[in-house]
């Protein structure tokens, strides 16, 4: 029989347990909580962006940069890992930044090892949105990845392109090789894989991982794991019922063309005589408008009113009795 556990044994296994959690946990930082993609207000305009060396509408510099890498605002020389000595001296502002970053426009501090590894392992190298296909350097917002794709999306698109992201590039949910139904599916190529042919000669399984996508490499998931749904047609023979008589459905989808075709016929001929009334209307109103002139002007033609102002009479022109 093994020998029994000792308290002080489970104690270090569950410390070297943990530390190797700390470490993995430290490789696989979040985008979203990375230094080089953290929230920033500018201390001008006052308008909130992405940690850049120089603000993205009014080009001003932070009172207080934040270091790409390590995320510090303030350098307090406990190691000698500084490029610039500043013994004693804590250093902020620009005295503690020695470059900025090309790939995600933020300053990386003067530390020696943030100098030197940072540029390699950006996470915003190749950050371009999936959506919209634009960089850092085109946008003001931060940078996100899709929780099912794990693309690149900028601010404006993350809730848009999310809402949309699980829907299959097909009808059904049968493997693109076979017409079995695919059990695993790429969120990236939009299509699902049986258990034969989500197998790859290119890209090798990891132990403990799902099955890489036989056409990008992208990692797969389960089918019944996610709310996939397949793309839906608005043309065709769908738009009949399933019960429907012919080759496939085919005959309810002429029927139904020719019957909404005979209807626009027929609307159209009734707005005509519609539109033919309204002019006879307006052709009888004219005439009788006429008229009803002829007949004033008729009424008031015999009337004499004697010697006015507007005849041409004054009143001083008047003789006197």
């Amino acid at each position: 029989m093994p020998k029994k556990k000792t308290g002080a044994r489970k104690k270090a296994e569950n410390r070297r347990e943990r530390e190797k959690q700390i470490r993995a946990s430290r490789a696989n930082i979040d985008l979203a909580k990375h230094p080089c993609n953290a929230s920033m207000e500018c201390d001008k305009c006052q308008r909130r962006q992405k940690n850049r060396a120089f603000c993205y509408f009014c080009n001003s510099v932070q009172k207080l940069p934040i270091c790409a890498q390590c995320g510090k605002t303030k350098c307090m020389m406990k190691s000698s890992d500084c490029v610039i000595k500043h013994a004693g001296v804590y250093s902020t502002g620009l005295a503690m930044v020695g470059a900025i970053c090309d790939f995600c426009e933020a300053w990386v501090c003067h530390g020696r090892k943030c100098l030197s590894t940072h540029a390699c392992i950006c996470p915003l190298a190749d950050a371009e949105c999936i959506e919209c296909e634009r960089s850092v350097w085109d946008h003001g917002g931060r940078i996100f990845a899709c929780s099912f794709c794990h693309n690149f999306l900028c601010e404006d698109d993350q809730f848009e392109h999310q809402a949309s992201c699980q829907v299959l590039e097909a009808e059904t949910f049968k493997c693109v090789s076979c017409n079995r139904l695919g059990q695993h599916s790429c969120l990236r190529c939009k299509a699902c894989f049986c258990d034969d042919h989500v197998r790859s000669k290119v890209f090798k399984q990891e132990k403990g991982k799902e099955p890489p996508c036989p056409k990008c490499g992208h990692e797969t998931q389960q089918t019944k794991d996610l709310s996939m749904s397949t793309r839906s047609l608005k043309f065709g023979r769908q738009t009949g019922g399933e019960d429907a008589d012919g080759a496939s459905g085919y005959d309810t989808y002429w029927k139904s063309l020719s019957s909404s075709k005979a209807g626009d016929a027929g609307d159209r001929e009734d707005e005509y005589d519609e539109y033919e009334a309204e002019d006879d209307d307006e052709d009888d109103n004219d005439e009788g408008g006429k008229d009803s002139d002829t007949e004033t002007t008729d009424v008031f033609s015999n009337l004499n009113l004697g010697r006015t102002y507007a005849s041409g009479y004054a009143h001083y022109e008047e003789p006197e009795d």
